[in-house]
């Protein structure tokens, strides 16, 4: 069995907004949500910067008891689900149910609650710790908390490579409604590094930037992290068209490479691999592809790779003819659930015929010497479009959408 595969639900809890409309909308106005953290020991990082989800009250929206269970990454990613399950109110029988599942992506999971504990037993010689301490920090938590919130009982899991976790996990799903191992998935993922200990780790590897995310210019000079998550449903088209609900796109492929080289730096030839076998998956070639939404982290060996990768997948003419663009720019890197957020600048894209921008660009790089969308967004129609996640451990995946039928 093969079946056409639409989104009916999004859902997002960003920096930018605590909404799809509201993070599209700043997406689209290329408003940055950039600025200094406000989390404890901030002050003792060298890095300053981050995408900070603003002014956020757990309390606000979880009782006393929810919040020792969730972690902040098990909340953003219940709120993106809700939205998101809200929008597309699939109507599940106790049989659809059965074979309707979650699969999120996540590069850190309870990165908060791990942090926090091991300060608490090693710098302040505490010698317990809560009991919801492992239901708080492991990976499969927010998975695992949205399944039952939306009494999905079907195949439910996490996804865990690094920054294309969300992208695999959306891709995932795919595979299983298309195969028809599943009826309806939710999809995408979530994150919250935004503490001392997961800044600090990355400090190490020096690719972040003190100053702001400015990917393809030629004075970026690193990446910046941000937290929140995104989630989408996703049906099949027949089922979607028989209940009547407006369809935000359709996915039409979805492709994963491995580079099998080097644990932090890009291969373009192991990305080129999965941009053009996720395109013809999809039944096109590199001429139909109107948008890209890049990784486009703004560290200098990432933007150079995927313009090269470009190139490698889809020759020179097609990849000079495709407007390209990377959200993170404005909402920073949300590392697992990055692709998932990203995701929203490409339905745009498909529905309202407008390219979101890069901002922060000052000078184009020259190698980076496509058509990179910045300043301002652009009014494009899109029929076909890519979106690109690239991984430490050379994991790529991408995915590939159409406008909705």
């Amino acid at each position: 069995m093969t079946r056409r595969v639409v989104i009916t639900g999004a859902g997002a809890f960003t920096p930018l907004g605590d909404s799809v409309p509201a993070t599209v909308a700043a997406m689209l106005a290329g408003r940055v949500a950039l600025g200094e953290m406000d989390f404890p020991d901030a002050a003792r990082l060298g890095v300053k910067i981050g995408g900070q989800i603003a002014g956020y009250d757990a309390n606000a929206r979880f009782s006393r008891s929810e919040i020792a269970l969730y972690d902040p990454f098990t909340q953003f990613a219940l709120i993106a689900a809700a939205e998101a399950m809200a929008q597309a109110a699939p109507s599940l029988t106790a049989a659809d149910a059965d074979r309707s599942g979650v699969i999120l992506g996540t590069a850190g999971g309870g990165l908060q609650t791990q942090d926090a504990n091991f300060k608490a037993v090693y710098e302040d010689g505490k010698n317990r710790v809560h009991p919801f301490t492992v239901p708080r920090l492991m990976a499969n938590a927010a998975a695992a908390q949205v399944s039952m919130a939306h009494g999905l009982r079907g195949p439910s899991y996490t996804v865990a490579t690094a920054c294309a976790s969300s992208n695999h996990a959306i891709g995932q799903a795919f595979h299983l409604v298309r195969a028809g191992a599943a009826e309806v998935m939710v999809a995408g993922g979530s994150e919250s590094m935004l503490c001392f200990g997961g800044i600090k780790a990355w400090e190490g590897l020096r690719v972040l930037s003190p100053d702001g995310c400015r990917p393809f210019c030629r004075t970026r000079n690193g990446m910046v992290q941000g937290e929140g998550a995104g989630a989408f449903v996703l049906e099949p088209l027949d089922r979607a068209q028989a209940r009547g609900v407006p369809i935000l796109a359709e996915v039409l492929g979805f492709a994963m490479s491995s580079d099998a080289g080097d644990i932090v730096q890009p291969d373009p030839a192991g990305a080129a691999r999965a941009m053009a076998a996720a395109v013809a998956d999809a039944g096109r070639d590199g001429a139909d592809v109107g948008y890209v939404n890049a990784h486009g982290t703004a560290t200098a060996a990432n933007d150079v790779a995927e313009c090269r990768a470009l190139r490698l997948a889809f020759g020179d003419r097609a990849a000079e003819a495709m407007a390209i663009s990377s959200t993170k720019s404005m909402h920073g890197h949300l590392m697992g659930a990055t692709g998932a957020v990203e995701l929203l600048a490409v339905i745009a894209a498909l529905r309202d015929g407008v390219v979101a921008p890069t901002e922060g660009v000052r000078d184009l790089d020259p190698a980076c010497d496509l058509d990179i969308v910045h300043g301002a967004a652009r009014a494009q129609k899109v029929d076909f479009a890519i979106s690109n996640a690239f991984a430490f451990g050379g994991l790529n995946a991408v995915l590939a959408l159409g406008r909705a039928p």
